[in-house]
C-alpha cells in the first residue's frame, strides 16, 4: 500500500530532489557571502557645541545650512568659556546626520530600516579635579527632529523629546592618571528607531546644571566632572543587506505557500484524519510564511516604528513552532511502544518550550514596547535593567544549550531504538529487506539533518542576543555576525522545512502486501506512520 514520499521515492528522484535543495542552500550562504554587504553600518559623530545664553525648547540648533548656530566653542574647559559666563546650561550637543562625505550631501535610505544611537563622553582627568563621581547620575534634556529633501534647512519637525537619566561607567588606569589623559567611559544607550522614513535627522542634547522639575540646589550633573566632548555612534542597518535580505524572502514566500497548499491537498484526500506529525508541520510552515512574509515592502511607503516589534514577534512564534516541532519530530519516531500521537503526551516537553518564548517575549516587550512611544528609554540604563537583561540573555542561552543536549539525548534514542528493529530485517524476503534498509538509512540521514538544522539554529540564536546586546553592555566583544551565516540559516530554515513537507507528504505508490512480513514491517515503522494511517500497513 501507499507509504510516505521518503519511504517510497526511488533513489534517482531522491537523489535530484536533495541536489537541488543543497544548491538553493548553497545559493544562499554566497548571496550573503557575495552580494550582500555587512548587516549594519557605525556612524560615530563628533558633537557640535553651539551656545545660546537664552537657550529655548522650541528652537532647532544644527552646525550646517542656513540658521546653523554661529556661536560655538571646541573645549568647554577652556578657561575664556568660562569668562565669558558660559555655563553647561547654555551648551547644545548637536548631531545632525548622515554627515556629508568628499563634499556631498547625504541622506538615510528607508532601505536603511532601524537605527541605533550609543553616546560617549570625552572626560579629561584632572588631579585637582574633586566634583566627578565615576559613576555619576547624567540627567540628559534630548531632543531628536527630522526633515526630507525639499524642505528648507531650518524646517526641522520633532520626532521626540525627553528628559532621561543614564549612568557614568568611567575608570582610568593608575600610569594615565595625569594631566592631558581621558578617562576609559564606557557608552551608554541613547534612542532607538524602528524605523527610518525620513531623510535627515537632527538630534540636540543638554547636560543641565539643573532642570526646571527640581530646585535649584539639586545635585543634578554636577559630578561629571571635565567634560570636553560628547560622541554618538549611530548604528544603522545598511540598506544593501536589506535589499538582499528581502529578496530572498520574496522568493521563499510563495514557495513555502505553495508546497503546504499542495501537502494539505494530499492529506485531505486520505480517508483519515490527519495525523499529529502532519499537524505540526503544517503549523511549522505556517509559521515559517509569516516570517517569510516581506513586510518590509511596507516601510518604503509608510513610517512604520512598530516594524522591529512586529519581526520579533514573527521571529519568536518561528522559534516556539520549530523547537517544538523537533521534540514531535524525534518523539514521532522513537519507534517504541508508546502511544504518542497527541499533543498532551508532549505536554511537559511543550511547556518548557513556550514557557521560554514566553519569557523572552515579555522582556522583548518591556524595552521595544515602550520604545514606540518613547524612543529614548532603554532597560539597560539602571543597574537593575541592565543585571536583568544580562541575566535574560545568559539563561536564554543556558536553556538553548540544553534543549541541544536534551534534543541529541532524543535523536541517539532513536538511532538506538532503529538498530533494535534492525534485527528483524533477515525475516523479510530480499527485495523488502532491501527497501527497508533504504528506509532506515533514509529515516538516519534526515535525523542527522535535523540535528545539524537544530545546531546551527541554536548558534545563531545565542549571536543573536549576544550581537543585539553587545553595545548595551560594552564589554569590548568583538563579534562579526555576518551576513552570510544570516542569509545561509535563513535558507536553511526554509529549505529543511520545504524537505519535511515534501517528504512526509502521502506518496501515490504503492507497495503488494506481503501478509507473512507485515507484522515485522510495522515493527521498523516510525510510529507516526502506523495504526492510525492504513496506508502503512506493510
Amino acid at each position: 500500500m501507499a507509504g510516505a514520499i521518503i519511504e517510497n521515492l526511488s533513489g534517482r528522484k531522491l537523489g535530484i530532489l536533495i541536489m537541488f535543495l543543497l544548491l538553493c542552500q548553497v545559493v544562499c550562504f554566497l548571496v550573503g557571502a557575495l552580494i550582500a554587504p555587512a548587516p549594519s553600518s557605525v556612524l560615530s559623530v563628533l558633537g557640535t557645541k553651539c551656545v545660546d545664553k537664552q537657550y529655548s525648547r522650541e528652537k532647532w540648533y544644527y552646525p550646517r545650512g542656513k540658521g546653523r548656530c554661529l556661536h560655538r566653542i571646541s573645549n568647554p574647559q577652556d578657561p575664556e568659556v568660562a569668562k565669558q559666563g558660559i555655563s553647561a546650561n547654555h551648551i547644545i550637543f548637536t548631531f545632525q546626520i548622515p554627515s556629508p562625505k568628499d563634499n556631498q550631501i547625504l541622506d538615510y535610505s528607508r532601505w536603511q530600516q532601524n537605527l541605533i544611537a550609543m553616546m560617549h563622553l570625552d572626560i579629561l582627568y584632572k588631579e585637582e579635579e574633586a566634583e566627578f563621581d565615576p559613576n555619576a547620575l547624567m540627567t540628559i534634556e534630548a531632543r531628536l527632529g527630522y526633515r526630507n529633501k525639499g524642505d528648507p534647512d531650518d524646517r526641522w519637525t520633532e520626532y521626540a523629546t525627553s528628559t532621561e537619566e543614564r549612568i557614568l561607567d568611567c575608570s582610568i588606569s593608575p600610569e594615565h592618571r595625569k594631566a592631558e589623559y581621558m578617562y576609559n567611559c564606557s557608552s551608554v544607550p541613547l534612542f532607538e528607531l524602528g524605523s527610518l522614513h525620513h531623510d535627515f535627522y537632527l538630534l540636540n542634547i543638554r547636560l543641565p546644571i539643573h532642570t526646571p522639575k527640581e530646585p535649584r540646589d539639586h545635585p543634578t550633573n554636577v559630578y561629571l566632572g571635565a567634560l570636553t566632548d560628547m560622541w554618538v555612534a549611530f548604528i544603522h542597518q545598511n540598506g544593501g543587506f536589506t535589499k538582499v535580505w528581502v529578496s530572498l524572502k520574496t522568493v521563499f514566500f510563495p514557495t513555502i505557500v505553495s508546497i503546504m497548499v499542495w501537502f494539505w491537498r494530499r492529506i485531505s484526500h486520505l480517508a483519515r484524519p490527519p495525523l499529529l506529525l502532519e499537524y505540526m508541520l503544517m503549523v511549522l510552515g505556517a509559521a515559517l510564511t509569516l516570517l517569510n512574509c516581506p513586510l518590509e515592502y511596507l516601510t518604503l511607503a509608510f513610517d512604520c516604528p512598530w516594524m522591529t516589534v512586529v519581526s520579533d514577534i514573527r521571529q519568536g512564534l518561528f522559534y516556539a513552532s520549530l523547537l517544538s516541532f523537533w521534540l514531535i519530530f524525534t518523539g514521532e519516531h522513537l519507534m517504541d511502544d508508546i502511544e504518542r500521537n497527541n499533543v498532551r503526551a508532549y505536554w511537559r516537553h511543550l511547556s518548557a518550550v513556550l514557557g521560554g518564548c514566553l519569557c523572552l517575549f515579555i522582556f522583548d516587550m518591556c524595552e521595544r514596547g515602550v520604545q514606540l512611544s518613547n524612543p529614548f528609554y532603554s532597560i539597560w540604563v539602571t543597574e537593575i535593567g541592565t543585571n536583568l537583561a544580562l541575566a535574560f540573555i545568559i539563561l536564554a542561552g543556558v536553556c538553548a544549550g540544553l534543549y541541544f543536549c536534551f534534543l541529541s539525548y532524543m535523536i541517539w534514542k532513536v538511532f538506538i531504538n532503529i538498530s533494535k528493529k534492525r534485527q528483524s530485517l533477515p525475516a523479510m524476503s530480499s527485495t523488502r529487506r532491501l527497501h527497508y534498509e533504504g528506509v532506515i538509512y533514509r529515516f538516519k540521514v534526515l535525523m542527522l539533518a535535523t540535528l545539524l538544522c537544530a545546531a546551527m539554529t541554536i548558534i545563531g540564536f545565542i549571536l543573536g542576543q549576544v550581537s543585539e546586546g553587545q553595545w548595551s553592555w560594552d564589554e569590548n566583544i568583538k563579534l562579526e555576525y555576518t551576513s552570510a551565516f544570516f542569509t545561509g540559516v535563513y535558507g536553511m530554515w526554509n529549505v529543511y522545512t520545504f524537505a519535511l513537507i515534501c517528504l512526509y507528504a502521502p506518496s501515490h505508490k504503492r507497495w503488494p502486501k506481503d501478509q507473512d512480513n507485515s507484522s515485522v514491517a510495522d515493527n521498523l515503522k516510525p510510529r507516526h506512520l502506523l495504526s492510525r494511517n492504513p496506508a502503512f500497513c506493510g
